[in-house]
């Protein structure tokens, strides 16, 4: 915000910006949306649905528009496109060997023909245009207790059924062929999470734009990723990076002129690329050294890794 501005009393500053209701709500929401995103984001990039969900959160925008040109809300217009859009991936979804493929082409043709559906929208309504920036790029001045109330509600049910399906989930995530041999039902698990992920895509949109939720959806999950590979330290990592990225973007743009959008991409991108060059570093340090056979005292052959 263009007239506040840091000052030497950190805690002032602080107790000044929540004295704001606006932002009050921002932080809550923005806390919701944070551990909805990080982790369903987390099993998207285990997944390797990262496409999906791009698309997921690309026809949130004609969704909002189409919403409001039948004078109903944006969250209603987000949900119900994310959600339709998940049913339709689902229920058309290959199987198989060429499942993903398939599947690239198949939201590939949803998420151009739903674009050109948000734009007929705008196009017949033209006293929208006014609203597209916030709808594409997200605001979070507008945030009302009741939609708070919307996301909390939201959070607890898609928490709740990630609680009660993670396991067989994570293993016809790691590896489908098998965990449809051992009886566990993929294609409803396929159709469930599809549809877990659009509910976060919508509720995510609502705060950051429709073409935004990617950055909040993916970098902070992608992040997690290249630091560790264990599932509970992961989705614990996940959560931290978004909140960390949600947090610090908030408090910037109240103190600064520039959009929650610019602040929320570049601090979550910041993040994965420092985790991407540590891992870098330490794979290439890995790979400098030499294996040797050691007999320890129990007279076991083992492997230790020598400097070159």
């Amino acid at each position: 915000m263009d007239d506040v501005r840091f000052s030497v009393d950190l805690v002032a500053d602080v107790v000044q910006m929540w004295s704001q209701p606006f932002m009050v709500n921002a932080f809550r929401a923005g806390t919701i949306v944070a551990v909805l995103s990080a982790l369903t984001g987390w099993l998207v990039v285990l997944r390797r649905q990262t496409f999906v969900a791009h698309t997921l959160s690309a026809v949130g925008f004609p969704g909002a528009a189409g919403a409001t040109l039948l004078g109903a809300g944006a969250l209603t217009g987000y949900f119900g496109f994310c959600l339709a859009a998940a049913v339709v991936i689902a229920l058309l979804g290959g199987r198989g060997a060429g499942r993903h493929g398939h599947e690239s082409a198949l939201v590939g043709t949803v998420q151009g023909f739903l674009l050109a559906c948000g734009f007929l929208f705008v196009a017949l309504y033209k006293g929208f245009l006014n609203g597209t920036s916030a709808l594409l790029f997200g605001s979070f001045l507008g945030i009302t207790g009741g939609q708070v109330t919307v996301l909390a509600v939201l959070a607890v049910l898609v928490l709740a059924l990630l609680a009660v399906a993670g396991r067989p989930l994570l293993f016809a995530s790691t590896d489908a062929e098998t965990a449809r041999v051992a009886g566990v039902p993929v294609r409803a698990l396929d159709l469930g999470f599809l549809l877990v992920l659009g509910a976060t895509v919508a509720a995510v949109a609502s705060i950051t734009g429709a073409l935004l939720v990617f950055a909040l959806l993916v970098l902070p999950a992608a992040t997690a990723h290249r630091i560790t590979a264990r599932p509970a330290r992961g989705l614990a990592l996940s959560v931290l990076f978004g909140l960390v990225a949600v947090w610090s973007a908030l408090t910037a743009t109240y103190y600064s002129p520039y959009p929650l959008g610019f602040w929320l991409t570049s601090i979550a991108f910041a993040g994965f690329v420092t985790a991407a060059g540590g891992r870098a570093g330490l794979d290439r340090r890995h790979r400098g050294g030499r294996l040797v056979t050691v007999f320890p005292r129990d007279g076991l052959p083992g492997s230790r890794r020598t400097a070159p």
